[in-house]
């Protein structure tokens, strides 16, 4: 079981019984300071594939090693940039990559790790072999530092990744921790509820995902460390799922820290607007609370210290 007792109980709950498995975790993909959360451009710190060969066509850009990439809109991952595929799941397409990370990276035939491969150190370009070209499925940025349990964040600079425990899929992955939020609120809080309900959501699901980042000491049953899981033990995670509405609301309060006593806030939350299980008044908020604040034009961050108490907003 994940060592935060506590279980947030999502939106998703009200309508399904999920089942509260023990604490699990996946290895996703890592992104650096000077990096967008997979934007489609190859930024510094990032190993991209082109949809084409001589790296040209469409770019899906990552910053940490990826399993398996899916093969199905809308959880797959894409080429993101401009360009002729854009759009096309990235697993069995891509023709040749750019390595701009500081890491040699291994492309498999298969995915988890498997099968021929082919090594692009620091700084290479290239096409794919014949073996690879259009039949790729994973790749791992090879030495300690891809796989380490330690956050680079603190309780004043946010984490640049999270290691995020995919239960179903019974994997880590490491993944760009503002993607991470981004597609964590659609989940937790209804898109078309108020922007300032959605802007109280963001930093809230942001703030509890840093938290952990920093606290969790949670291992999967083979030993791999992870922060949060992708079920209502954490916070519900699914990729792609992130909307316009919301995305709007993360980009608008990215920059707000929410802290007590100098420490990022477990931001606990859940859907009741009456008591949550056991946890004490003053160290969760309500979702629907603060749809209905929001309805009466309340601030985001008067929703915040009204259930929060105690904090700082930075």
């Amino acid at each position: 079981m994940s060592p935060r007792i506590t279980r947030l109980i999502s939106r998703f709950a009200a309508v399904t019984t999920a089942a509260v498995l023990g604490g699990a975790a996946l290895a996703a993909t890592a992104t650096p300071a000077s990096a967008a959360a997979r934007n489609g451009v190859c930024q510094t710190g990032e190993f991209c594939y082109y949809f084409n060969s001589n790296t040209k066509g469409s770019v899906s850009d990552f910053t940490g090693s990826v399993g398996d990439y899916a093969a199905k809109q809308p959880s797959c991952y894409d080429f993101k940039g401009k360009g002729a595929g854009k759009g096309t799941c990235v697993k069995n397409h891509a023709a040749s990559v750019w390595n701009r990370s500081t890491k040699t990276v291994r492309v498999y035939f298969n995915s988890n790790y498997k099968g021929t491969y082919q090594d692009f150190k620091p700084g290479a370009k290239g096409n794919l072999k014949a073996a690879l070209k259009n039949q790729n499925a994973s790749h791992k940025f090879l030495g300690k530092s891809s796989n380490s349990c330690l956050s680079d964040g603190t309780n004043t600079r946010v984490p640049k990744t999270i290691l995020v425990y995919r239960q179903s899929l019974n994997r880590v992955d490491r993944v760009s921790f503002k993607y991470y939020v981004k597609n964590v609120l659609p989940n937790e809080w209804y898109s078309n509820w108020p922007k300032e309900s959605l802007r109280a959501g963001a930093i809230a699901v942001k703030n509890f995902g840093w938290y952990w980042s920093l606290n969790s000491a949670s291992k999967t049953p083979s030993g791999k460390c992870y922060d949060v899981t992708d079920h209502t033990t954490s916070q519900v995670y699914r990729p792609g799922s992130a909307t316009a509405a919301t995305n709007a609301a993360v980009d608008a309060t990215w920059n707000t820290e929410m802290t007590r006593n100098g420490k990022i806030l477990q931001a606990q939350y859940c859907q009741t607007t009456t008591a949550c299980g056991h946890w004490v008044t003053g160290n969760w908020m309500s979702q629907n609370g603060s749809r209905d604040k929001a309805r009466a034009g309340w601030s985001h961050s008067r929703i915040l210290k009204y259930y929060y108490r105690n904090i700082v907003l930075r």
